[in-house]
């Protein structure tokens, strides 16, 4: 009541509420098309000017409250000047303005799907997040906690797999038919990481990928935990990261990695894990590994100094 009395209610205090009055100006609100904020010339000529500047809607919406407090006319928000640049038949400024903005895109991007698929839960069910990760794979003092992802070629058509053991960042290549073939993504995981020894099978961290959603396969055929990081946050496979951008000398950006067979990925593997690292010291991989093949302790495995 008291939202529809200060709604409709009288203009002046001390007079009683009127139905009829209330109904009529409800009415009159209700009535379409309304007039555009941006029709108004001087506001519109002023957030043109804006954003030929690069300023961003935001901040043009923030600055028009502060300068105009008490002219209406003058103040818009943010939203409807992105939708008097995208959607043309409401707007009322040029499209190439655009161009003016941080990201440059003539079209909207919407933040999530309507289909439901943007909900982690129905994209990947059953997973364990890093939250719930050992404390021993932060120091990197136990080897076999592994980081996996893809690198994704023209298109993100063709896709290779990357694992990344976190101690000694050696690395294998996993041949792949696609970015999202869950299967193919499960088999080669198991055939490259089920054969080896227990204790350098501790874990493996992956990102939210579609082709991680047989997880619970792999898990179960290799005995390997997996557990997923969190949206947008890449620094969580910091290895992983690294040796993708290390990768890119090998599988430039925009290029078909279909082509490349898994006898060329071994060789591109070997190639990276015979490079000397410093954080390892001036190591190679292949010798921090074999370092630990070669010289168990009670775990089965050395652990890296």
């Amino acid at each position: 009541m008291s939202r529809e009395i200060a709604l409709n209610g009288p203009e002046r205090p001390g007079r009683p509420y009127r139905a009829v009055a209330a109904q009529q100006a409800a009415e009159a609100r209700a009535r379409r098309p309304k007039p555009r904020k941006l029709e108004h010339q001087p506001l519109q000529a002023r957030v043109q000017s804006e954003l030929e500047k690069k300023w961003s809607p935001e901040e043009i919406a923030a600055r028009l409250t502060r300068e105009f407090p008490d002219e209406p006319a003058m103040r818009a928000s943010h939203e409807t000047i992105y939708r008097a640049l995208y959607v043309q038949g409401r707007g009322s400024l040029r499209r190439e303005l655009t161009a003016c903005l941080r990201t440059g895109r003539a079209i909207r991007k919407p933040r999530r799907r309507v289909d439901g698929r943007s909900d982690p839960d129905r994209r990947i069910p059953d997973k364990v997040m890093i939250s719930e990760r050992p404390a021993e794979v932060e120091d990197r003092a136990v080897p076999g906690h592994w980081e996996g992802d893809q690198i994704l070629g023209k298109n993100n058509k063709s896709a290779i797999g990357t694992l990344v053991e976190r101690s000694t960042r050696f690395t294998i290549l996993l041949h792949l038919p696609g970015p999202t073939d869950a299967i193919a993504v499960r088999d080669a995981i198991i055939d490259q990481i089920g054969g080896l020894p227990e204790a350098l099978r501790r874990s493996l961290t992956w990102d939210q990928g579609l082709e991680m959603r047989r997880h619970t396969e792999i898990t179960m055929a290799a005995d390997l935990p997996i557990y997923f990081c969190d949206p947008r946050s890449p620094w969580q496979r910091g290895s992983n990261e690294n040796t993708n951008g290390l990768l890119r000398q090998y599988f430039p950006k925009g290029t078909d990695l279909s082509l490349h067979t898994p006898e060329h990925l071994a060789a591109v593997a070997d190639e990276l894990n015979g490079r000397p690292r410093k954080t390892l010291g001036w190591d190679t991989p292949a010798e921090a590994m074999a370092k630990l093949l070669s010289t168990p302790d009670s775990n089965g495995v050395a652990s890296t100094p």
